[in-house]
């Protein structure tokens, strides 16, 4: 078998879901009432509660951010979600146990087959609520901490409170603060001084119900040396209303460790997927984010990291396809806060038909530091005459020791390339995919290989029919 027979995908894969019967459903509409119903459902401690209704007030008072991102914002009605749906179960640590449609939505996804693999861990979410987590055993007795954010408040306090909230705090943007006041689910990781994983942890993220909206809070801490690899993946079934998928992704890299968060994306086209994802990295830390949206009705997603040791390392690789319908605004963010600190950012967008790919970046040097350096490298493709695509680079850079390269580039499958390929037997579509993933070929093979024929696949399923 071949690597591309490996994996079998195909466009209507997560286009499917079962009726359902919950055990807890806040219904409709957010007040004090929906939290207070979300806390009793999980059983949380007072001050977990108290930090979800402050967070209610920030986003009841931050105002929707128009005045710089899209009008399609104005379109959410929050009072139309459901914000939380849970049958009651507790995360199994045995597929077995797992309720039946709800594992036969991750065996229709190829999710045990994964585990069985190639990965370190993996944790199932449906709706509101993880229902499979389990890590190798080996991992466990390193002491390596892999579970849901509920489990991990309940169990591990003393190390989940002292980073959660901190990297991104509730005020940071009014969907961070929605995320606050309604979160669940999401994954919890701490990884002890000096273990390395040499397997990912993998987490997926699955959408059933309509009309609801998923907020899973991810933290995940590297102790000093550690290194952890994670990649999330999310799907959410075909509906006549929207769906909203608003997470935040918090990681801490302290002193010489190594963090890797992989994300490949394939939401259905009426999910609005709005994620704050920000890191810290200490002193020799590394953090890399290799992010890929395909899908959704409107992305808007910006990983970042704040480089507060000397030495610290932040890179984000991105890929980005609209197609009709669809805006991906996506890009990164560098604020380095100590000296001969150093980023990397590599963005490609491609918009096919009507769709729009935005890069929005930031990049951060002050005065006082030395020796610090970035390059951005930021490259579009049009694939029609209606695409669009748009850059918004803020670039604040101080001091006479620090250096930025940014480079940008837009450019059009021209009808002579294609051409040229038809020529040689291929058809229109064959033509296009294959001018298409040639243009994110080399960000492609920083995947992991599963990943990779992933994604290609992807990106010759989404040019059929391009061609016109």
């Amino acid at each position: 078998m071949n690597e591309t027979e490996a994996i079998d995908i195909d466009r209507e894969k997560g286009n499917f879901r079962y009726d359902v019967e919950y055990e807890y459903d806040a219904g409709t509409g957010l007040s004090e009432e929906t939290i207070d119903y979300i806390s009793e459902a999980k059983g949380e401690e007072a001050w977990i509660n108290e930090f979800r209704k402050k967070a209610l007030k920030v986003f009841n008072r931050l105002p929707m951010p128009t005045h710089w991102a899209t009008k399609d914002l104005e379109n959410i009605v929050f009072e139309n979600i459901r914000y939380y749906l849970s049958q009651g179960q507790v995360p199994s640590r045995s597929w077995e146990e797992v309720p039946d449609e709800v594992k036969e939505t991750f065996e229709r996804l190829g999710i045990p087959e994964q585990e069985r693999k190639f990965l370190a861990g993996v944790e199932a979410q449906f709706d509101s609520e993880a229902a499979y987590s389990r890590m190798q055993d080996s991992l466990e007795k390193e002491g390596v901490i892999f579970v849901g954010s509920s489990e991990g408040l309940d169990k591990h306090p003393e190390i989940f409170r002292k980073f959660f909230g901190k990297v991104i705090p509730t005020n940071d943007n009014k969907f961070a603060a929605l995320n606050s006041a309604v979160f669940s689910g999401g994954s919890f990781i701490y990884v002890p001084p000096g273990v390395k994983l040499e397997q990912p942890l993998q987490a997926y993220f699955r959408i059933n119900a309509e009309s609801f909206g998923q907020f899973e809070r991810t933290l995940i801490i590297a102790d000093e040396g550690a290194e952890v690899t994670y990649m999330e993946g999310c799907t959410a079934p075909k509906f006549e209303t929207s769906t909203l998928h608003s997470a935040v992704v918090e990681l801490v890299a302290l002193k010489g460790a190594k963090i890797q968060y992989i994300t490949v994306q394939n939401w259905s086209n009426n999910v609005f997927n709005l994620v704050t994802k920000r890191a810290w990295a200490e002193e020799g830390a590394e953090v890399k984010w290799i992010d890929c949206n395909i899908g959704s009705r409107l992305t808007m997603k910006y990983p970042g990291v704040v480089l507060k040791g000397r030495k610290a390392r932040g890179e984000v690789i991105s890929i980005a396809l609209a197609n009709d319908g669809q805006h991906q605004d996506t890009g990164a963010k560098m604020v380095h806060q100590a000296d001969e600190t150093s980023s990397n950012i590599i963005s490609k967008s491609i918009s096919v038909g009507e769709g729009r790919a935005t890069y929005r970046g930031l990049v951060q040097m002050p005065e006082h530091l030395k020796g610090c350096k970035n390059n951005t490298e930021c490259d579009a493709l049009l694939i029609n005459t209606n695409s669009r695509t748009d850059t918004y680079p803020a670039i604040n850079v101080q001091g006479e020791g620090n250096s930025v390269q940014h480079e940008a580039s837009v450019s059009k499958v021209s009808a002579e390339q294609i051409f040229y390929m038809m020529q040689r037997g291929l058809s229109e579509g064959e033509a296009m995919s294959l001018a298409v993933n040639g243009f994110v070929n080399d960000l492609v093979r920083q995947f992991p290989m599963e990943y990779s024929v992933e994604l290609k696949r992807l990106i010759d399923m989404e040019m059929e029919g391009s061609v016109g």
